[in-house]
């Protein structure tokens, strides 16, 4: 797909807007299904940007396995895991916080310096469109199979977890007094008192 160099800029941008976007309401958000919907949110945004580079295999690929099934996986991780703990404050908190601030930091300077150091041109030796597509699926099935058998096998135990995690049955960690008793009995039907004489002569009769 071929796309004047305009459209490529607005829809760069664009994608590059929205990336941020859902990247920060993934780790800003306090709500964690919030989180993993957005996540779904980066994981689509740059399948559009494999688009733009004329990557379309890459680009489904990357709406199948991660908003697919990655992203589906993380849901049902969340959704299923029902336990409940009331939230504690962490005692001096702020040293996490700044930690894991000056890591966020570090991370986006190696990566800015990479991006700047890197040349990006484009080789036009490389296959592109249908012949890449093609090149692929040849690696995928001689040079890179056993990975792409672990991978399968990898996503067949997260599956395996998935189920054993919804068919588990929920045990509360402490049980109320009386609750016990209650669930195991039946209340009982009334009798009528009959006299011992009386009950011996209609057996007798009997």
């Amino acid at each position: 797909m071929t796309l004047a160099e305009g459209v490529q800029l607005v829809s760069f941008g664009l994608l590059a807007v929205l990336i941020i976007g859902t990247a920060l309401g993934v780790v800003l958000l306090s709500n964690i299904v919030y989180s993993a919907f957005l996540l779904g949110g980066v994981f689509l945004s740059i399948s559009g940007l494999y688009v733009l580079l004329n990557a379309g295999f890459v680009a489904a690929a990357q709406i199948l396995i991660y908003v697919g099934a990655v992203n589906v996986l993380i849901l049902f991780g969340i959704m299923l895991v029902n336990k409940n703990q009331p939230f504690t404050p962490v005692r001096r908190g702020w040293i996490r916080l700044i930690a894991t601030g000056g890591v966020c930091a570090g991370l986006f300077a190696l990566l800015s310096t990479m991006i700047l150091a890197t040349p990006w041109q484009i080789s036009t030796a490389m296959p592109a469109g249908d012949e890449a597509t093609v090149l692929i699926g040849v690696h995928f099935f001689s040079d890179f199979l056993l990975p792409f058998e672990l991978v399968s096998v990898l996503l067949l135990m997260a599956l395996v977890g998935a189920i054993i995690l919804a068919r588990r049955e929920f045990l509360p960690d402490e049980t109320p007094v009386g609750s016990v008793s209650d669930a195991l009995t039946l209340p009982e039907r009334p009798r009528e008192l009959v006299p011992a004489g009386r009950e011996t002569g209609e057996s007798t009769e009997s």
